[in-house]
């Protein structure tokens, strides 16, 4: 679930920042495990990776307070304040419990890709509480 790539666009990126800023703003986010790439033939721009890793270059940007990547930075935070951040597994199994609490373990796994020691102690955890 929370291997899912989100996309930013960046409209004509090389025009309103630069062919040096943009080559910067590449490396950055493939530091980050995320991809700054042109669209086909076009003059536009996305980047493409998941959450943790956008967010991590948005708080990288930040730190440079850099205008140059400002137009970057800007589009990139206004994309993550629209998205939820995703769920961890062990907040994904109590949500699947709350949701139907006689759900198999396998189920579980299923549902989470999780291992089944962490089904079982999301189990245990929510039968005592």
């Amino acid at each position: 679930m929370s291997d899912d790539l989100i996309s930013v666009p960046l409209p004509s990126l090389i025009q309103k920042t630069g062919r040096e800023q943009a080559a910067e703003l590449r490396q950055l986010a493939a530091n980050f495990g995320c991809e700054c790439k042109r669209i086909r033939r076009s003059r536009n721009w996305q980047l493409q990776g998941d959450f943790h890793g956008l967010r991590s270059l948005s708080d990288e940007l930040q730190v440079r307070d850099s205008l140059t990547h400002q137009f970057a930075l800007s589009r990139l935070s206004a994309a993550l304040t629209k998205i939820q951040p995703p769920l961890s597994i062990e907040e994904q199994l109590q949500q699947l419990l709350q949701d139907s609490p006689n759900i198999t373990l396998a189920e579980m796994m299923e549902a989470t890709s999780c291992e089944i020691a962490q089904a079982r102690v999301a189990r245990f955890k929510n039968d005592t509480f």
